[in-house]
């Protein structure tokens, strides 16, 4: 069966009434798309201010060989 998209512009109020009338189960997965593209804005800005920092200079290929090799004897 083919799905057609239509598009159809309304207010938030209107987008918050038809969620409202919607069954708990329907709510529910509305609230958890609207949780995901939250923590996925998060993420792209997380990305962003790493992006934009200055990369250390001062850490060295050895010292971080040393910090694996400790982990894995504290973690086998």
């Amino acid at each position: 069966m083919a799905t057609n998209m239509v598009s159809i512009p309304i207010t938030l109020e209107q987008l918050i009434t038809a969620v409202k009338q919607l069954q708990p189960d329907e709510q529910a997965e509305v609230a958890k798309v609207l949780v995901q593209v939250g923590l996925r804005s998060d993420l792209i800005a997380l990305i962003q201010e790493l992006y934009a920092q200055t990369p250390a200079d001062d850490i060295k290929d050895d010292d971080i060989m040393a910090e694996i090799k400790a982990v894995h004897q504290i973690y086998g």
